[in-house]
């Protein structure tokens, strides 16, 4: 059977109360002696400390390691439906860290779910699992073919799309984020790429002051979510 590891406390803690099934659990001595939460998942095996540092590829496994079904991700399409969807798109962000970090904020601020393209794109991994805190085990990601189809496909007069930039177009403070809308963060240093930037209805930005020019994708991304949150709800 296909298998995917997962590690870290949160990570797998969150693995366990998921969507798929744990399939093998591996702890150190002091985190199967104090984690009670353990018991949810199949027999724990007790290992030593180098062996669980072997087996996830990282120190960062917090004495916990486990393996699970394949990662089910979600209908990208579904995500854009309904009568006022908050969609986040990452256009071709390879780092795990990021997308974690966003699928975390996008949780917690609301979104219907995270898209990314299937080519030049981090998906969801161990790493992608541990910097979310478990966040991917219970919120929607999806992966579609080509972003800039999709975004012509799912916008409409209910969901308007805009591109996130720093060099220009209207602020998330000037911009009506009530309704249905989906956001697309560009990779650091290469931003929206041009094409998908064109798919979009129009671009948005932060409003920033001082000599930062832009912020890291998890940043940009999380205080654009939060704004789109705090309008929604706000009674106008």
């Amino acid at each position: 059977m296909t298998r995917e590891l997962v590690y870290g406390r949160n990570a797998v803690r969150e693995a366990l109360r998921g969507r798929r099934t744990v399939l093998e659990l591996w702890a150190g001595e002091r985190a199967a002696a104090t984690l009670d939460w353990l018991a949810e998942g199949p027999r724990v095996q007790v290992r030593r400390e180098r062996e669980l540092t072997e087996a996830a590829g990282s120190p960062d496994h917090q004495g916990v390691v486990a393996w699970c079904e394949p990662y089910r991700y979600a209908d990208a399409w579904a995500l854009a439906a309904g009568s006022t969807p908050f969609v986040v798109c990452l256009d071709q962000v390879t780092d795990p860290h990021n997308l974690g970090a966003v699928v975390r904020s996008a949780a917690a601020a609301g979104a219907s779910g995270v898209v990314v393209p299937a080519h030049g794109s981090v998906r969801v991994t161990p790493a992608v699992a541990r910097s979310s805190a478990g966040a991917v085990e219970h919120f929607p990601v999806a992966v579609v073919p080509n972003l800039a189809r999709y975004i012509t496909d799912v916008k409409g007069p209910g969901l308007w799309a805009y591109a996130a930039v720093a060099d220009g177009g209207a602020t998330i403070w000037e911009t009506d984020l009530a309704g249905g809308v989906l956001f697309v963060f560009g990779s650091e240093g290469k931003g929206v790429r041009p094409l998908v930037r064109r798919a979009c209805d129009a671009t948005v930005g932060i409003p920033m002051v001082g000599q930062v020019e832009s912020l890291n994708v998890g940043v940009a991304a999380a205080v654009t979510m939060f704004e789109t949150l705090r309008q929604r709800r706000t009674p106008e």
